[in-house]
């Protein structure tokens, strides 16, 4: 997809990784957050705004063909911070889409929206019900739901990516399962963004990992295929492996960042 994508929270990891991986020609990364974005390149627009800020971002829409929303805060926190950013911030966009016809947004969602569902013998599906580990994978769950609510009322393409751990590398043996290569990251977004219309579906943010779990099957019907294994980073880490997609989500107290 060429045109104007409008990436919130473009300032974290996966945005940073996503400015310069999803650079195209012809395509215009209009980069949103409320943290310093430092200058614009060439086929970019710098919004300086919070996620919060309901009229800056639907203003932010306007002229948009597409939305990446990472805008969020990044893990378990308090319960009015996660409702105010996470859930009304997504609100927020959402609007934004509807005021200005946008026609697709890809939800960064999380695993954490079905933490507490566990390893079967059959890869895991990626549209496993909700089971929120926290009131952060609770967000995840009212993100993917208002997801619903604008595709079947207005209809809005909305593709909500299951994001794993997504880092530069895994940093525990939980991660050899569940780890997402930043490149892998990459191919994720843009297959979200190509796959043909009409889309709603879940997809698990995944690499090809050797002790995956997860199915890659949703994610190769819009076109992702992920090709980094967190394996070759299994001599460097420890830990216990764990049964539960959330894995010390699920027991970290409500409220408090583990």
């Amino acid at each position: 997809m060429a045109g104007v994508v409008l990436v919130t929270g473009a300032a974290g990891l996966i945005g940073t990784a996503l400015r310069t991986r999803m650079a195209r020609p012809g395509r215009t990364l209009r980069l949103l957050d409320v943290a310093p974005l430092g200058d614009a390149a060439p086929g970019e627009e710098i919004v300086r705004t919070s996620i919060t800020d309901t009229d800056s971002v639907v203003a932010a829409c306007a002229g948009v063909d597409a939305i990446v929303h990472l805008a969020g805060l990044a893990g378990e926190a308090p319960f009015e911070d996660i409702l105010a950013v996470n859930v009304e911030g997504t609100r927020n966009v959402f609007e934004g889409a509807r005021t200005h016809g946008v026609s697709r947004v890809v939800l960064a969602s999380s695993n954490h929206a079905v933490g507490f569902a566990r390893k079967a013998a059959e890869p895991l599906p990626a549209d496993t019900p909700f089971a929120p580990d926290t009131w952060y994978g609770w967000s995840k769950t009212a993100k993917e739901s208002m997801g619903a609510l604008y595709h079947h009322r207005f209809g809005i393409d909305v593709v909500s990516l299951r994001i794993g751990t997504c880092r530069v590398k895994p940093s525990n043996t939980r991660a050899l399962d569940t780890w997402l290569s930043l490149d892998d990251a990459a191919r994720l977004f843009e297959a979200s963004l190509s796959t043909p219309s009409p889309v709603f579906t879940q997809v698990w943010g995944v690499s090809a990992n050797t002790r995956r779990w997860w199915s890659l099957a949703e994610g190769e019907a819009i076109g992702y295929h992920p090709e980094d294994d967190a394996e070759v980073f299994a001599a460097e880490v420890t830990g216990e492996p764990t049964d539960l997609v959330g894995g010390p989500f699920t027991t970290t107290p409500l409220g408090v960042k583990p």
